[in-house]
């Protein structure tokens, strides 16, 4: 195990901060996509909830390869949209992995939305009269009244939508992202060793995890709403 450690450091390395890179901006987007989106759901106009729906029901049924692989092969292929400029192998590579930031937002920001909602569930009715009866409007009486309770509520579940995206990440190696489990693959095809790569790459992911787990924790007993 050493002995590859030491040969693979500098890629290991890499490949878990890309690994960290994507978790950290796909989480930004899934939470400001599951947010809108969360809002469209309750909203008072009939066309945004309907649209609210129909983006939860299509992408949280549909598996995050084919999204990933839609993203890169039909916008960018079949489509000819850039998310990166240049040439070459290091704009491939950029365009791959924003990519994959966009697929991998797109299908957790459907869960964050899910998870917020049952937040925006548990907040009292009264609340919401309460701030329409101070000439709040919607907007005004959720983002100011309904959210800030309804996030404090769902800390947990937020947390466990979070770090199944660490986990998630492995799968934008289909798209040719140099992330961990892209490097696994590499690995397993020029050594013989499968359980100590296996091995070195779990306890990997368990030092990204289980921080979070721990932090998610901390953060509901400390912030979580007192019914």
């Amino acid at each position: 195990m050493f002995d590859l450690i030491s040969r693979y450091g500098s890629q290991l390395l890499h490949a878990f901060w890309t690994t960290i890179e994507l978790t950290v901006l796909s989480g930004i987007g899934a939470l400001i996509l599951g947010t809108v989106v969360a809002g469209m759901r309750v909203s008072p106009v009939p066309v945004a909830r309907w649209l609210g729906t129909a983006y939860v029901t299509i992408f949280r049924n549909t598996p995050l390869t084919l999204i990933l692989v839609f993203c890169s092969l039909g916008l960018y292929t079949t489509l000819h949209i850039k998310l990166a400029g240049g040439s070459g192998q290091k704009f491939l590579d950029t365009n791959n992995f924003r990519f994959a930031v966009l697929g991998l937002s797109i299908y957790t920001g459907a869960f964050v939305c899910e998870s917020l909602r049952a937040g925006i569930n548990t907040v009292p009715l009264g609340q919401s009269e309460a701030g329409r009866s101070l000439g709040l409007t919607f907007g005004q009486n959720l983002r100011h009244v309904v959210l800030p309770q309804a996030f404090r509520s769902v800390i947990a579940p937020l947390g466990s939508v979070l770090i199944a995206l660490t986990k998630n990440s492995t799968i934008a190696s289909a798209i040719g992202v140099a992330e961990a489990a892209n490097l696994m693959a590499t690995m397993n095809e020029s050594e013989a060793q499968l359980l100590v790569i296996g091995a070195i790459f779990a306890f990997g992911f368990v030092v990204l995890t289980l921080p979070q787990g721990l932090l998610f924790g901390w953060l509901a007993k400390r912030y979580e709403v007192k019914r």
